[in-house]
C-alpha cells in the first residue's frame, strides 16, 4: 500500500481502516478523519485529525463511519474522474 500511495495512486479508508494508514506511515503531515475511537492513534501517527464526513488530502481519502459512505463515495469518484 505504501508503494501505491507513494506512486500517487488513490488510497481510501473509512472507519477503523485509519489504523492501516497509521501502521503504514502514510498519515504523517496529512489531514485525515476516522472513527472517533481511533482519533488518538491517528494523531500519534502525526495526522492532522478532523471530525468531518470525508477528507481528501491529495491522493488520500478518509471518512469516519459507514453513515458517511455517500460523501465518501462522491469524493472517491470525484478524485478518480474529476470533471
Amino acid at each position: 500500500m505504501l508503494r501505491l500511495f507513494a506512486s500517487g495512486k488513490v488510497v481510501a479508508a473509512i472507519c477503523h481502516a485509519g489504523w492501516m494508514l497509521a501502521s503504514a506511515g502514510i498519515l504523517e503531515g496529512r489531514t485525515a478523519t476516522s472513527f472517533f475511537a481511533i482519533k488518538d492513534d491517528l494523531v500519534h501517527a502525526r495526522a492532522n485529525w478532523v471530525d468531518k464526513e470525508v477528507v481528501v488530502d491529495g491522493n488520500l481519502i478518509t471518512s469516519r463511519k459507514p453513515d458517511d459512505l455517500p460523501a465518501f463515495m462522491r469524493a472517491f469518484i470525484q478524485t478518480l474522474a474529476p470533471e
